[in-house]
């Protein structure tokens, strides 16, 4: 099975920002190394925890030390943008990076209604036909769709023939992938023979059935001529299981607090997230979530891993590394997550 990373860039109690992104950096380099297919970084805005924002920004940051890995986004939330700003920053990347970079987008407004509000210009919903125009629109610009590498796209506008690309133009085309978890998503993802992410690590239900759907109605287009798709899932591998679960405690914390909707502080170290007081229902809620990640030792959590892909019939997993720091711990490091990677990947070899 192949093994990816979603890097959602965690900022812990006591880390800046800068500081995060270094840790990041590092563990970019390491999946590289350790032979990881892609690495994705995703969008969400005004959120103290999180220094993942502008993924067209961020790449080419933490790309610096890399040699072979994939590059993208876990998504590009679309409707923030419009469609020739995200193909311009994902054309240059490819032209950066040829033959490595994925772009994937979503329809969620990544952030809270106000932040939402201020990025779509006072637009405050995002109508599913003018995504479904710009979705259209990209895969052309980027040269997934009739249009050849590199060349421009005609567009009418007043009545007139109007060439626009996406500058600098790329050698490669940007391999276009779609993100959601509702049937709008899926059916748009099979209709326009694209590959297609479910939000699995979210805690969405229905993968089984969005997957099943998928692949039913799925056009084959040139780029993926069959259904791609890939597993999203939230892991914490240690050498004993007590530190997993320790380890796995403070993006716990994160997880439930923003599934009841309280306010994102920087994320706990693993020595706050044992003191946290835990509310009944925030217990409860934390059995559901930790239900759904994989927690343990490396060949346990590998063996767990190729049955859960195997009964989804995936051959590749993309690994959200949800480690915790202990107090103490260097800040430009993530010495937890890395471990997740490093034994996960022997594991998987052996």
């Amino acid at each position: 099975m192949k093994l990816s990373v979603l890097d959602l860039i965690p900022v812990r109690t006591g880390q800046t920002s800068a500081q995060a992104l270094q840790a990041s950096r590092s563990l970019l380099a390491l999946a590289d190394e350790l032979g990881f297919e892609r690495y994705w970084v995703a969008e969400h805005h005004n959120m103290p925890a999180v220094a993942s924002s502008v993924p067209g920004v961020l790449l080419p940051y933490l790309a610096g030390q890399t040699h072979r890995i994939r590059l993208g986004s876990g998504g590009v939330m679309l409707p923030n943008h419009t469609a020739l700003d995200v193909a311009e920053q994902f054309a240059l990347l490819e032209a950066m990076y040829p033959g490595r970079v994925d772009l994937g987008i979503g329809r969620a407004p990544g952030s809270d209604p106000v932040t939402s509000y201020l990025l779509r210009l006072g637009r405050t919903e995002a109508p599913e036909e003018s995504f479904e125009q710009d979705v259209l629109l990209l895969r052309e610009m980027l040269g997934m769709g009739e249009t050849p590498v590199g060349e421009p796209v005609t567009l009418s506008l007043g009545g007139r023939p109007f060439e626009v690309r996406a500058t600098p133009s790329a050698s490669s085309a940007t391999a276009l992938w779609l993100l959601g978890s509702s049937g709008f998503s899926v059916e748009l993802a099979a209709r326009l023979g694209l590959p297609y992410v479910f939000a699995h690590h979210f805690g969405m239900p229905g993968i089984e059935a969005a997957l099943a759907r998928y692949r039913e109605a799925y056009v084959p287009s040139a780029a993926f001529p069959t259904p791609t798709s890939l597993l999203p899932i939230n892991v914490v591998v240690a050498e004993t299981p007590g530190e997993a679960a320790a380890r796995a405690m403070p993006q716990a914390v994160q997880m439930v607090r923003l599934r009841t909707g309280a306010p994102l502080t920087a994320q706990l170290t693993i020595e706050e997230a044992r003191a946290y007081r835990w509310s009944p229902r925030e217990e409860a809620m934390r059995e559901s979530v930790a239900a759904q990640w994989l927690i343990g030792t490396p060949h346990e959590v590998a063996a767990r891993l190729r049955g859960r892909l195997e009964a989804l019939g995936l051959d590749e997993a993309m690994i959200v590394p949800a480690g915790g720091a202990y107090q103490g711990e260097a800040f430009n490091e993530q010495a937890g997550r890395a471990e997740t990677l490093r034994l996960l990947a022997e594991a998987v070899a052996e």
